[in-house]
């Protein structure tokens, strides 16, 4: 009994180690390297488990890790939906919870399957793809931090996106981790799933990582000189972004209306930004209905007219529909004459900060952002004619969806455009974390992306994933960059998430029938 206790209380501790290390990965901490080798601890703790304690401890493991992740959810239904700290802690508990049943199905099958030590270093990495595949698409999807993201400062490393998206990064990590804990249960002497990791196994293991990460290195390097060529001999154009700062707790206030029109209007005109071919306003930067409020929108539109050059400007927009008004969270292009040259609305919505889930059953939950109505979804893969090129726009957390962005340099995109507030998060980490998934869009599709944002992150990425010249949180500031504007395809943008996720839930078909029926 006393063993048996004493071996739970070691699991706990590997645990909540793996816990803790892989937090350390992402941003603010930005130990990206940690990734690496933070589910060894977890890997450990796993080995020998029953189907019902590998759930147990992947699932506590995952809690742990989304409670210090994704903490400031607590904060900002706190500070800016007025809920009492109590609630908005139970909030965050319930999310944290949810998105850790991931890591705990990742533990019960794994302990379910009773992979042999040779055949973990496959099965490991496709179920962890699989999980985070229906992750970000379950329930309209959070992909919020998959742990290829935990790589985005790793510029040789990100390059293969282009290939395999950030699943490919994370399937390389997981089976980094396998062949590490392989390792280390060798050295241990200590069996996997009742099985000793023979030498040739772990020797082996280690040649094929080995070779693995010189093909993603060398893959890299080749790439970068690529598209650094190709860079060069495209289209260019001057892009500027303007960074407000505008008080979230003013934002909406009809006091401070004109204040922060006339904000962005002298931001746009700086000498900083003069000769910029598309000036960007964050998401929603005009807290009242573009085009239709007579005095304000004037303002604005006198200012573009001076500027003399095209606009994007986030503003709520609304039209007629057959059951009443439809709301929708837009982006629209203004020509240099302050003329409406099209208009994108946003497909992807945040669930109760833009519209409420099974609302005719939960008539008793608000949004955070009461002052309109639900929004409706836009259409996907829709673009912004910009003179002879066109524009992908993301809006918010659209940055984090990457069939989003795919489907825009689809229908020739040659820039991406991400708008947002991000005022919502204040100090915490949820701005950085942001970014870093921004950047694997423009990696993936080999494309520009401008970033504005309300109170930051606000810059650029270029196409090889380089964050260039990016603002800090609460600055007041315009960014001008001269960007390429390229048109060629990736593999990711042709084919998207589908070869590797096939591959992914072929390996567990074949894996998951054997166990059935040959065990």
């Amino acid at each position: 009994m006393w063993i048996r206790i004493k071996s739970y209380r070691i699991q706990i501790v590997l645990v909540l180690l793996s816990a803790f290390l892989l937090t350390l990965a992402f941003p603010k901490a930005d130990q990206g390297w940690l990734a690496w080798i933070a589910l060894v601890p977890l890997f450990l703790a796993l080995r020998g488990t029953e189907v019902k304690d590998g759930f147990f401890l992947g699932f506590g493991f995952g809690m742990v890790h989304y409670l210090g992740l994704v903490y400031w959810t607590a904060l900002t239904m706190h500070q800016y939906g007025n809920l009492p700290v109590s609630q908005a802690v139970v909030i965050l508990i319930l999310l944290a919870g949810y998105l850790a049943l991931f890591p705990g199905a990742f533990g019960a099958l794994l302990a379910w399957l009773r992979p042999k030590p040779h055949v973990l270093i496959i099965v490991a990495p496709a179920l962890w793809v699989g999980l985070e595949m229906v992750r970000a698409h379950l329930f309209s999807g959070f992909p919020w931090e998959l742990l290829g993201y935990s790589q985005y400062h790793a510029l040789r490393i990100v390059q293969a996106a282009d290939l395999f998206g950030v699943y490919g990064l994370s399937a390389m990590i997981v089976f980094s981790n396998a062949v590490l804990s392989l390792a280390a249960l060798g050295w241990l002497e200590q069996a996997w799933q009742a099985v000793l990791p023979s030498r040739r196994t772990i020797i082996a293991a280690g040649i094929v990582f080995a070779g693995l990460m010189t093909a993603l290195v060398g893959y890299g390097g080749l790439r970068l000189r690529t598209i650094g060529r190709m860079a060069d001999t495209a289209d260019h154009a001057k892009v500027a972004v303007v960074q407000g700062n505008i008080d979230q707790a003013q934002k909406w206030d009809p006091r401070f209306q004109v204040l922060t029109t006339v904000k962005y209007r002298n931001l746009s005109l700086q000498p900083s930004v003069k000769g910029a071919g598309l000036v960007i306003w964050p998401e929603t930067a005009t807290p009242f209905y573009f085009m239709d409020d007579e005095v304000l929108s004037k303002m604005v539109i006198e200012g573009i007219k001076t500027a003399g050059t095209h606009f994007i400007i986030g503003s709520p927009s609304y039209a007629a529909g057959k059951d009443g008004l439809i709301y929708h969270n837009s982006a629209y292009l203004v020509s240099p004459a302050g003329q409406s040259a099209g208009k994108y609305d946003k497909v992807h919505l945040v669930p109760f900060g833009e519209y409420v889930p099974l609302k005719p059953w939960m008539p008793f939950i608000g949004k955070l952002v009461a002052q309109v109505g639900d929004f409706k979804p836009g259409h996907a893969g829709s673009t912004l004619a910009w003179k002879t090129h066109r524009v992908g726009m993301l809006i918010c957390y659209e940055a984090i969806f990457p069939e989003l962005a795919r489907a825009m340099v689809r229908s020739g995109a040659h820039l991406l455009v991400n708008i947002t507030n991000d005022a919502w998060f204040g100090r915490t980490s949820a701005a950085y974390q942001h970014m870093s998934m921004a950047v694997f869009r423009a990696v993936e599709n080999r494309r520009w992306l401008a970033r504005a944002a309300n109170t930051g992150i606000s810059g650029f990425v270029d196409p090889c994933g380089r964050i260039v010249a990016p603002t800090a949180l609460f600055q007041t500031k315009t960014v001008t960059e001269q960007v390429s504007l390229l048109e060629a395809s990736t593999g990711y943008t042709r084919w998207g998430d589908w070869p590797l996720g096939l591959l992914a839930f072929g390996i567990l078909s074949i894996f998951i029938v054997h166990r059935r029926f040959y065990n």
